[in-house]
């Protein structure tokens, strides 16, 4: 298991990795905040580090101004790349209210059958605000296209990879097919727990 980099060392890892950018602008000219989900190291960055690289490298050019996020879900590991329910929901409420009130839109790339019961079940109390109501979910590239020009992100080779997999294997879409790579959309939900994320959505 790998232990979590000293605390100033963890921003310079986001740095690198390519984690979260602001690359460009939709088709409405706001700008779009990038975040990779497979790229985010959540073994080696807790959640104050993830917090301290939003403030300095992120907040400040978002300040004032319209903007949306593409969020990009291919091939995510609960293990490696998922920081938590308790996280998630923490770094949320710690956005400056003057960069929250200005997101207009999430676009949530390649959602899996999980995650979309997932932010059915639980989206509404982890994210205040109306932020579950601005999620878009887009299923293929050539969706996003439809807000935002090509080119426009960049979009890392092994998500093109998936999704042209999904054209061939569409079940994989809802869950009727399995992923040869054991990829897990969101945490592990018992029994109860889906049923009633079921009912949820029915």
């Amino acid at each position: 298991m790998t232990d979590k980099v000293i605390p100033n060392e963890q921003e310079t890892l986001l740095d690198q990795l390519g984690v979260i950018k602001i690359q460009g602008r939709d088709k409405r000219g706001r700008k779009i905040l990038r975040v990779t989900g497979k790229l985010f190291p959540a073994r080696a960055v807790d959640e104050e580090g993830l917090k301290r690289y939003l403030e300095a490298k992120v907040y400040p050019d978002l300040v004032g101004r319209p903007f949306v996020i593409v969020y990009l879900h291919a091939t995510v590991q609960r293990g490696e790349n998922f920081p938590g329910v308790s996280s998630l929901r923490a770094i949320y409420e710690a956005i400056p209210s003057d960069v929250r009130e200005n997101l207009e839109a999430v676009y949530f790339v390649h959602p899996g059958l999980q995650s979309r019961l997932f932010l059915a079940t639980f989206g509404r109390f982890i994210f205040t605000g109306g932020l579950y109501g601005k999620v878009k979910y887009i299923n293929r590239l050539e969706f996003l296209y439809e807000h935002t020009r090509k080119g426009e992100v960049e979009i890392p080779e092994f998500v093109y990879d998936h999704d042209e997999e999904l054209e061939y294997r569409p079940l994989m879409d809802y869950g009727l097919e399995s992923d040869h790579r054991r990829i897990y959309d969101a945490p592990t939900m018992d029994p109860a727990s889906s049923m009633y994320s079921l009912r949820c959505i029915s």
